[in-house]
């Protein structure tokens, strides 16, 4: 029988100590992370309910907190591993499952099991491209990402955008919209948007320390519209964000030819036509 060779310990040595918990300044941002989390399974709750209003806006609070959790942690240097994992995971809930669920029980249980295969197909495709975000969030060749774009509609504006029938129902009361037949082409195409490869504009605003006092004067009328007609400001910010995406695509091709033209060294003849 073979010995197994014994660890001689080094007489005064201690043991290399294991980490224990997380930092102090990653519980505020997580605790954000977690309340948008709980957000969108209320937005879950309140659609079994048949409560749509509700709902949304608890999914529209889940979009806020989403938007300020990475800002928080930032300025509590609190980014961590443990902060990226659990923002992709009250994503995919807040954003993926939330508004698939929602547009189920509002329309799309009408169609059965095919109703039940586009719920699942929106769901399915807000996970991945939260996956291939997290799987591409350590390569330094981003080009969308570089040139200050998004590749594809992210999932908070993913679900903003496929509840967008539904917010034209609560402020019009159109009895056709919640007809299947238009709900499930809507949310099948937000979901292509959304693993799409296209170039889209970054919602992220940098902050200076002056701002112009029209930027004051938009966000108090886009507040005030929201408190006051809530439902058609929602469908027209829909439809605007809807509207930017060619834009978006132009402007991405443009930085693009520009940036290939001046990696063309001087002595170097351009090709015509080259991208």
């Amino acid at each position: 029988m073979s010995r197994v060779p014994r660890v001689r310990r080094v007489r005064g040595a201690r043991p290399p100590r294991l980490p224990r918990g997380i930092p102090l300044r990653t519980i505020a941002p997580n605790a954000v992370t977690a309340a948008a989390l709980c957000s969108g399974l209320t937005a879950i709750r309140f659609a079994m309910d048949a409560k749509w209003e509700q709902a949304v806006v608890m999914v529209l609070i889940a979009a806020v907190l989403d938007g300020i959790d990475g800002k928080v942690a930032r300025l509590m240097r609190g980014e961590s591993r443990f902060g990226a994992e659990l923002d992709s995971l009250s994503d995919a809930i807040a954003f993926g499952v939330a508004p698939a669920l929602i547009l189920y029980l509002w329309s799309l249980q009408n169609l059965g099991n095919f109703g039940w295969m586009v719920a699942l197909v929106y769901a399915l495709f807000c996970v991945l491209r939260l996956a291939r975000f997290n799987a591409g969030i350590d390569n330094e060749d981003q080009p969308h990402k570089s040139a200050g774009f998004l590749t594809g509609v992210p999932a908070p504006a993913g679900a903003l955008l496929a509840m967008a029938p539904l917010y034209l129902w609560l402020s019009t009361q159109e009895p056709h919209l919640p007809m299947p037949y238009i709900v499930a082409p809507w949310t099948v195409l937000v979901a292509l948007l959304m693993i799409s490869s296209i170039a889209t504009f970054t919602p992220a605003v940098r902050l200076k320390q002056r701002i112009r006092f029209e930027v004051l004067v938009i966000l108090a009328a886009l507040i005030a519209a929201l408190i006051s007609a809530p439902w058609p400001t929602l469908t027209a910010i829909a439809v605007a964000y809807l509207a930017t995406i060619p834009f978006s695509i132009r402007s991405y091709r443009r930085v693009r030819l520009q940036r290939a033209a001046a990696s063309v060294r001087p002595d170097e003849p351009a090709v015509p036509g080259a991208p």
